[in-house]
């Protein structure tokens, strides 16, 4: 389809906007610690059996709004409609400003170190991206969503959003192609920022620890007229100070602005908003396996503060803004219209020195490098235009929902290196005895591209009611992609065009006590942009799942507990290339199967538990190399368990003390395509103690209390990474 025609139609999509917006009660919510304020009787979209929200009756949560403790209700990720968890056939966890706020998370990988099917931090550290994996997949390519529209990572024009202006993360796993078109087949990480609010919030929060970070944040909201009908929200934080690497430094500034206008009970529209600059550099990857894994020939490891790089060559810079709006109408009891539009742009810079074979003859003490170079610009423009409708036909109560979405990406890449010789005295380091600041060799472009993307998709689903209890999920999608690549280098373009159904059906019936068995089989299609190292297009990726669950939530009960049972295949698997690090390789076919255990509890007001175990298979079943199939992918451990808890003395003289804290395990990896060399199982402890009284709020978090030292994972014999040092940070905050 050509590129002009998908333009017209995203220009038909916009014009909606005139009639349309978020789903069900989502426009101006309460703060994390304030009430919902049922403004009128109004009726929530897309509940189910919900209904109406009776004034003075127990609110009704918001799946874009806070949550009271750590259990959520409803979510408006998996469906696009506002549905209770406990009647969505597929998993999904959420993680609440609450949770986010006792652990204090730092990122949102980090955010996701506790939730069952998920590996946050595969690289250790992330000062460029958030890295995660789901059921075994990388996700924070194509699976990162804001506000359910698409945050594009690409080479090194890459997103990451600062947890501070997140309201809560949801994480769907299993395909979800068929509402959202580009996506991992082992899920995608919804971000819910923060919105503007119906009472006054003032919030004001300071902090530092570890490497001499400091940081400073504020979230201000509230009423901006006496009449109700405009909110605002304006958050922001700033933070500086170093890392646990030598010599490199971790600096942000970030501010969101957000406001709402409700004219009325029926329509909404909020404009979302901000703006974000790093400096930093990369920590601590591209280690040798042997010196970190296993010590070297002299019995030594490369010590995990050690800047194997260089602090004076070692740098990234990132500036991203984005600003976009969610826009509803609700016409009657039936018909509810919403648009949802973004434009993201993020620009990147990044300059190092990669390093990980030893030089022959040095005993395994010196490392060769070389230096990289690298910038990237991406442009994503997203709008998603949805018609919904609530009926009855005979017995059946349907939830029907139609959509017409479109993406568009501009996306510019430089990639540079420098030679791998080793006699060069610039490239080699000493690991006995480093010395930075040396000369290195001019880094020479190898690739230089612009790429174009377009996406149109066309989705429906019906969430059908058949009894009382029982539940029917059936959902389509259709899709029109175009891939355009211009090698500026060698002055070549290719050109790429793909479509594909997908579908998915899910059945989930529900008993009055809060049980609830569920079975669902969904396919994915996952378009793959750009090009590999000798300008050859990738293949869409593809395949399906079954997976098979129950859910268990106590009706008036703040708990949700949940079991899954999955086998989900991926065809054209992306990979990094073994035999040249700067490239990326596609594979025939990998096949996950496992199990993932669930437990979030606010067992009362003062004591919040989240609980999960994951054991899965991961094997590379098809391939046009023989050496991979029945091998599991490098760097993807395959069972992990945690628990976290946090307690609140409620009176007494101690009222208002509190304290807690986590256990992670994660299993063994391997590090080669062959599973020759193996990455050893870790457990991890975290801890924190807080204390709450008038409004004040002071705590210090503690994460990997034992500063095990441990790699978090290896891509190859060369390419280790360790994970986070032990952190901690004190913290102040007050609320007015």
């Amino acid at each position: 389809m050509p590129s002009r025609i998908l333009r017209r139609l995203a220009l038909t999509g916009v014009s909606l906007g005139a009639l349309a917006a978020p789903v069900g009660v989502a426009h101006a919510q309460a703060a994390s610690s304030e009430p919902v304020v049922a403004l009128e009787e109004i009726t929530v979209a897309g509940s189910g059996t919900g209904g109406p929200a009776r004034a003075g009756g127990p609110a009704v949560e918001d799946p874009r709004g806070p949550l009271d403790g750590f259990v959520a209700t409803r979510s408006a990720t998996a469906t696009k409609t506002n549905t209770p968890l406990i009647e969505t056939p597929q998993s999904i966890s959420v993680v609440g400003r609450q949770q986010l706020d006792a652990q204090r998370d730092l990122t949102v990988a980090e955010a996701l170190r506790y939730v069952p099917g998920v590996y946050g931090g595969t690289y250790g550290p992330g000062t460029r991206q958030d890295f995660f994996l789901i059921r075994g997949f990388t996700a924070n390519d194509t699976g990162l969503y804001l506000n359910s529209l698409q945050l594009l990572n690409y080479g090194f024009a890459g997103f990451q959003v600062d947890p501070f202006g997140l309201e809560r993360i949801e994480i769907l796993r299993g395909p979800a192609a068929v509402l959202f078109g580009q996506g991992g087949p082992g899920g995608l990480v919804n971000l819910i920022s923060k919105r503007p609010t119906l009472e006054p919030l003032r919030y004001i929060e300071t902090g530092g620890g570890s490497f001499g970070q400091k940081y400073l944040g504020i979230d201000l909201g509230g009423p901006a007229d006496a009449d109700g009908h405009w909110f605002y929200r304006l958050t922001g934080i700033g933070h500086n100070g170093g890392t646990q690497l030598d010599g490199t430094d971790d600096n942000r500034g970030y501010i969101a602005p957000s406001f709402t206008y409700r004219p009325d009970a029926a329509t909404t529209f909020t404009v979302l908003t901000s703006y974000q600059h790093d400096e930093s550099g990369r920590i601590g990857g591209f280690l040798p396996y042997v010196g970190t894994v296993r010590p070297q020939a002299l019995g030594l490891r490369i010590p995990l503060n050690l800047n194997v790089n260089d602090p004076e060559a070692n740098r990234y810079r990132r500036t991203q803004a984005y600003a976009g709006y969610e826009f509803e109408h609700r016409f009657d009891d039936v018909f509810t219209v919403r648009q949802n539009l973004r434009y993201a742009f993020t620009e990147a810079y990044d300059n190092t020195l990669i390093f990980g074979s030893y030089v022959t003859g040095t005993n395994q003490t010196v490392l060769n490098r070389y230096r990289s170079q690298s910038s990237g610009r991406a442009g994503v423009f997203n709008v998603d235009t949805q018609i919904e409708a609530r009926f009855d036909t005979g017995p059946f109560h349907h939830t029907l929902l139609m959509g017409l979405d479109y993406k568009q990406a501009d996306l510019d890449g430089t990639n540079a290196r420098s030679s791998t010789a080793a006699n060069l005295p610039g490239l080699r380091f000493n690991i006995l005895s480093p010395v930075y600041g040396v000369p290195t060799p001019l880094a020479v472009p190898y690739s230089v591209t612009r790429s174009f993307f377009n996406q149109l998709g066309v989705y429906a689903q019906d969430q059908i009611k058949l009894t009382p209890e029982l539940t029917l999920v059936a959902s389509g999608r259709g899709d029109f992609t175009e891939n355009d690549v211009f090698n500026k280098l060698t002055r070549g373009a290719t050109e790429q065009h793909a479509a594909a159904g997908t579908q998915r059906y899910g059945l989930i019936y529900n008993f009055d006590f809060g049980l609830a068995p569920y079975l669902s089989y969904a396919t994915f299609f996952n378009p793959v942009i750009g090009v590999d190292f000798y300008s050859q297009p990738f293949k869409p990726e593809t395949g399906d799942q079954y997976e098979a669950g129950i859910k268990y939530q106590p009706p008036g009960l703040p708990l949700l507990a949940t079991a899954a049972v999955f086998d989900l295949i991926r065809t054209n698997v992306s990979t990094s290339d073994p035999a040249n690090i700067n490239n990326t390789i596609q594979i025939g076919a990998v096949r996950s199967r496992g199990v993932e255990l669930g437990l979030q509890a606010t067992i009362t007001p003062d004591f919040a538990v989240t609980a999960s175990f994951t054991k899965y298979e991961l094997k590379t079943v098809a391939d046009g190399s023989a050496a991979r199939i029945g091998r599991t992918p490098a760097g993807v451990p395959q069972t992990f368990a945690s628990l976290f808890a946090d307690y609140t003395i409620p009176t007494g003289p101690l009222a208002g003390l509190g304290f807690g804290g986590g256990v992670r395990y994660v299993g063994k990896s391997y590090a080669t395509v062959d599973n020759s060399l193996t990455v050893p199982d870790f457990v991890l402890f975290d801890a924190q103690v807080h204390y709450v009284r008038d409004g004040w709020r002071f705590a210090i978090n503690a994460t990997n209390v034992a500063d095990r030292r441990y790699v978090s994972a290896c891509i190859s014999a060369n390419a280790c990474y360790y994970g986070d040092a032990r952190r901690v940070i004190a913290s102040a905050s007050y609320r007015w």
